[in-house]
């Protein structure tokens, strides 16, 4: 696979001319018309001023995964370390951030979860209800406010103005039997999700449920995975809307080698997770305002022994209420936005106590165009914590249009972390505890692109520095004593990152495409002494992503290989191919994923699946 990649990447020249000669025949690109949603001002994103990846709709159905963990492990600079296969358990992180670093939202709405970051990617919903997803790379708080340490994640659902139902089914399997005091069989499993949408010029109405599951890749890894979602858009005219979601997700999962190998061998872990949101937006002239309330509940249950749920069973109930309120004003010399935020987080845990804290954040943005090639995009983020006071996070953006297809850009920005309440009051001894003097993390990062973005070509480089400090890390200075958090002290990182993408036709129906992505990471660590370390060293130094897709008539073909090598081991190749057949209102598909069957770990002592094979069938039904 090493050779497909170098292929493409001596190939890319004599395609972009190819594909040049094709632009004038070439519609534009759909991504234009994207609008970066998030929860603050909405952006075109061809005005985007820092980096920012959209994964459209059309996309995400191409793509060899069954999961949004699987998914985003294709995004460039995305690193997902997955411990749960089939949609379990994940951490998330951006550009050699920890998992805490990385804030993920649904709509707007944030998933972070108080208690660990290990519980954000309990995301409620199927692929088929996704219309895009935003990659927001780098400092974010001055957009996101707190946590948006090295970048964030918006999950956009669907808000189509027609009616539709859709059904898919898949199976898979690596048809290993199963090992020894596991059952009979093989290991596999598979699921069925169903997505509707009644939808007019006036309201829509998306609903969707799933259940996925399997019964593991290796001894205690089986899942059981529901998830119900609804969200609603109701338009009383051009001015005036009103916006409801709601959703539940029930994981259940065995968690062997997760957290504590190898005395984990027979754990298990039962997360819960409700999310209810309620917005209107609501335009008076040239100002525009948004109210939102919502409310995240989650209980997560760890049993070390789930034959013995009398001995060390650890539940935590953490509550998040969030109320907002973000305005926008346009005028001739540019759009300004303006907002206020609170989040009152509650937890109850059998092994952390009864703690809550309030957090409260003000913005003030500007946007603004200048000259016929200048866009600006400036403004200053202001926390209250009642555990840390006051903090101010300032960013700024600017972007110069060259000419129509290229861009450069720069930013600076900066952000925080928050300690979480594992973080401060976890007493797992002698195995992990927490610390009531933790800091939060605070960082500033600068970074510098240059873009091309034509009909059918599109390419990004660019260079970031991000420095953080009072970095935070859970270490020990030698085995006798348990891992406790400590702000350690300051984190460096220096990055660069290209990728190129081509979409062009052949000849008659005949369509091909490549992406190329590759992201390099050099971490420097100032602490004092010698220490064990759980996170430090984890990240990315290494990413390679290619992909060519290819389709004639009702056929495609996708083939992805995802190069990783990390600071402290070794690398390896996944190598993942789908091919899919559309005939009327029904796509049929099948997956091979770790075609090169590597043997590999992303995160605690989880080996991950071997080579597997799937199959699958979807269904539209059009209105």
């Amino acid at each position: 696979m090493k050779k497909l990649s170098f292929m493409l990447v001596l190939l890319a020249p004599y395609f972009s001319t190819y594909a040049q000669e094709l632009e004038e025949n070439q519609t534009p690109n759909q991504l234009e018309e994207v609008y970066i949603q998030g929860n603050r001002m909405e952006i075109p994103f061809t005005e985007a001023s820092r980096d920012v990846q959209i994964i459209t709709h059309k996309e995400i159905s191409k793509m060899p995964a069954n999961s949004i963990n699987e998914l985003l492990s294709y995004v460039s600079g995305v690193d997902i370390r997955q411990r749960g296969p089939f949609g379990g358990q994940a951490d998330v992180s951006i550009d050699g951030g920890s998992f805490e670093q990385t804030l993920v939202l649904l709509n707007g709405i944030k998933l972070q979860d108080d208690q660990t970051a290990h519980i954000m990617m309990n995301i409620p919903l199927p692929m088929d209800a996704i219309d895009h997803i935003e990659v927001l790379r780098g400092a974010a708080a001055r957009v996101y406010g707190a946590n948006a340490l090295t970048g964030a994640i918006n999950i956009v659902t669907k808000k189509e103005a027609t009616s539709f139902i859709s059904t898919h089914i898949f199976g898979s399997s690596s048809f290993k039997s199963k090992e020894e005091g596991d059952g009979d069989g093989i290991y596999g499993g598979g699921g069925i999700e169903f997505t509707g949408n009644y939808g007019d010029e006036n309201q829509n109405h998306l609903f969707s449920a799933s259940q996925t599951s399997y019964n593991g890749q290796r001894y205690n890894t089986a899942l059981n995975n529901t998830k119900v979602f609804y969200n609603g858009n109701y338009y009383f005219n051009n001015e005036h809307s009103i916006q409801a979601l709601a959703s539940y997700i029930d994981n259940k999962f065995g968690a062997n080698g997760f957290y504590a190998a190898p005395g984990d061998v027979d754990s298990e872990e039962v997360d819960k997770t409700s999310l209810f949101s309620l917005s209107s937006k609501h335009r008076f002239g040239n100002l525009t305002l948004m109210p939102r309330v919502s409310n995240r509940y989650n209980t997560d249950d760890y049993r070390y022994f789930k034959h013995d749920l009398n001995t060390a069973r650890s539940i935590h109930y953490t509550n998040a209420f969030m109320a907002e309120l973000n305005a926008n004003l346009s005028t001739d010399f540019g759009e300004f936005g303006i907002g206020w935020e609170s989040r009152l987080s509650k937890i109850n845990s059998s092994n952390i106590g009864r703690h809550q804290r309030d957090n409260h954040g003000a913005y003030i943005e500007y946007k603004t165009k200048f000259g016929a090639n200048w866009i600006a995009n400036a403004g200053i983020y202001t926390n209250y914590n009642t555990d840390y006071g006051w903090q101010t996070y300032p960013g700024i953006d600017v972007a110069y249009l060259i000419n129509d297809q290229w861009k450069v850009s720069g930013s600076f920005g900066t952000a925080q972390r928050l300690p979480s309440f594992t973080d401060l009051y976890l007493n797992q001894a002698p195995g992990n505890v927490g610390n009531p003097n933790v800091e939060p993390e605070k960082a500033w990062q600068y970074e510098g692109t240059i873009s091309y973005t034509g009909s059918s070509l599109k390419a990004k480089a660019g260079y970031f520095y991000r420095d953080i400090s009072d970095f935070i890390d859970w270490v020990r200075p030698d085995d006798s004593v348990p891992y406790t958090p400590y702000n350690l002290g300051s984190n460096k990182m220096t990055g660069v990152f290209a990728r190129i993408a081509q979409d062009f036709q052949l000849s008659g129906a005949h369509n091909f495409g490549y992406q190329i992505s590759y992201n390099f990471l050099s971490p420097k660590m100032e602490t004092d002494g010698a220490i064990q370390s759980k996170y430090v060293l984890e990240n990315l130094k290494h990413q390679f992503v290619t992909g060519i897709h290819y389709s004639y008539a009702n056929l495609s073909l996708q083939v992805q290989n995802r190069y990783y090598k990390r600071e402290l081991n070794k690398a390896y190749d996944l190598l993942d191919i789908r091919a899919q057949y559309q005939f009327d209102a029904f796509d049929l598909y099948a997956d091979v994923s770790n075609i090169l069957d590597s043997e590999y770990r992303e995160a605690g002592a989880v080996p991950m699946p071997p080579r597997w094979f799937s199959l699958g069938l979807k269904y539209r039904w059009n209105k």
